[in-house]
């Protein structure tokens, strides 16, 4: 049964054996043509069972492998191999359907290859998820012909797996270069806040006339059997929060993603920047509540913490609540930090109610507020009004673009940064704001 299943009758079959019939009828015409009909029928017999000796000979003709990355990135070109090898003795055609995700909506992937004797190849594939979460494979089925070509036999190879889709990896892996390429390397380099500094832990040596009673380490006091005092030196670490509003307004799509996607994206190259810079990072998730902390920290997995945590992200896109943002950071960020907030903001009005608690954060911390253009709007806005109907859309595209720079203005004013960017250059505009922000040494 499962041999039944594994072969396949070629186009080339079926033409000639169709061939044959209409020779057979002739027959009934001409009876020289029966005869014919006869030799020729039996020779195409022998050799399809020629053929299907040839694909059926070995237990094991071609074997196939699919490698997947560890890790897909959401919103990039990820690279799927298939490593195929030929143990016939002979030359082959290959037909390649690969049963790819169904999120990617590919209705029928094909590939049509060649192999020599004992011949390998590696054929690759991009695919671009733009969701993130578990993508399954299926089997790749291989279809294989010999030179005769009236037969085919299935190989299943590649065996059904489920890969994980996770922000963008790839994104934090180019923009990396920005943390080494850029002079401010040496954590020792910028200038140390004297108003709400904190200290960390340096050394501990013994005491000296003038060292403050309030550090002496007992413990090590009563080993040493003479005064040990702990010696701590200002933390140049600062703190960093990528602070990701996932309400309505991010629902907005770009290019198959959510502006929540790119943000996701973004958060995760600027923590690895910011990471590099020896800050720490942090990360804060919020709608109509906070769903998301993670202290800013610099651990050895932190990274890999803040990647696994923008993994598991979920939304319902109900209205944002920044009351929210402002009271978790009243009681969880107690030195100042700088505030990175993803959000959008499509007019004015909806500034209004957000504004106060963001005067409050700008306050307390250094505060940057990074929206998005309208692409959509901007396209519009540079295409030629032809008809009236096109002159009142551009009309409209032109005061909604006006909205967004007052916006800007607006915040800027009351000493709040902004980014204002397409979705697609999101990561680079938020970490070149980050960097200048540490040459300015603003915070």
């Amino acid at each position: 049964m499962k041999l039944l299943k594994s072969i396949y009758f070629t186009k080339l079959f079926f033409a000639t054996g169709i061939g044959i019939v209409f020779i057979f009828i002739m027959g009934y015409l001409l009876p020289v043509f029966y005869v014919l009909a006869k030799v020729i029928f039996t020779l195409w017999l022998i050799i399809l069972l020629l053929d299907a000796i040839r694909l059926y000979g070995i237990r094991n003709g071609v074997i196939g492998t699919r490698k997947t990355p560890e890790l897909l990135s959401n919103g990039d070109e990820n690279i799927i191999r298939l490593i195929l090898r030929n143990n016939y003795q002979f030359g082959i055609r290959l037909d390649v359907i690969e049963e790819v995700p169904a999120q990617l909506q590919w209705r029928n992937f094909r590939y049509h290859t060649r192999l020599a004797a004992s011949g390998e190849k590696i054929v690759t594939y991009q695919i671009k998820p733009v969701t993130r979460g578990g993508y399954e494979f299926g089997w790749t089925n291989i279809f294989v012909s010999s030179a005769i070509g009236l037969v085919k036999r299935r190989y299943q190879a590649g065996y059904p797996e489920k890969a994980k889709v996770y922000p963008s990896v790839i994104q934090m892996k180019r923009y990396e270069f920005l943390s080494i390429s850029s002079r401010l390397t040496d954590p020792g380099s910028k200038k140390v806040r004297k108003s709400g500094r904190s200290l960390e832990f340096d050394q501990i040596k013994e005491y000296i006339r003038g060292d403050d009673f309030r550090t002496v380490n007992w413990k090590a006091t009563a080993r040493r059997q003479q005064v040990m005092v702990n010696v701590y030196r200002e933390e140049k670490a600062q703190n960093i929060y990528a602070v990701i509003d996932k309400g309505r307004a991010m629902r907005l799509p770009f290019a198959g993603m959510t502006l929540l996607d790119y943000a996701i994206n973004s958060s995760l190259a600027f923590c690895n920047v910011a990471l590099r810079k020896q800050d720490k990072a942090g990360l804060i998730t919020f709608q109509h509540q906070i769903e998301t902390l993670i202290p800013a920290s610099r651990r050895k997995n932190q990274l890999k913490l803040i990647l696994e945590m923008l993994y598991q992200q979920e939304t319902s896109f109900k209205e944002s609540d920044f009351s929210s943002v402002f009271s978790t950071a009243i009681q969880k960020i107690t030195t100042r930090s700088l505030l990175l907030i993803y959000t959008n903001f499509e007019s004015s009005a909806n500034l209004d109610g957000p504004l106060p608690y963001l005067l409050k954060l700008a306050r307390r911390h250094l505060l940057v507020v990074v929206f998005f253009e309208n692409t959509e709007l901007m396209k519009l806005l540079n295409s030629q009004a032809d008809t009236v109907e096109k002159v009142y859309q551009q009309a409209i595209a032109e005061k909604f673009s006006h909205e967004k720079e007052m916006i800007v203005r607006k915040l800027n004013n009351h000493g709040i940064h902004t980014i204002l960017t397409k979705p697609e250059n999101l990561s680079v505009s938020v970490i070149n704001k980050y960097l200048e922000i540490k040459s300015k040494q603003l915070l």
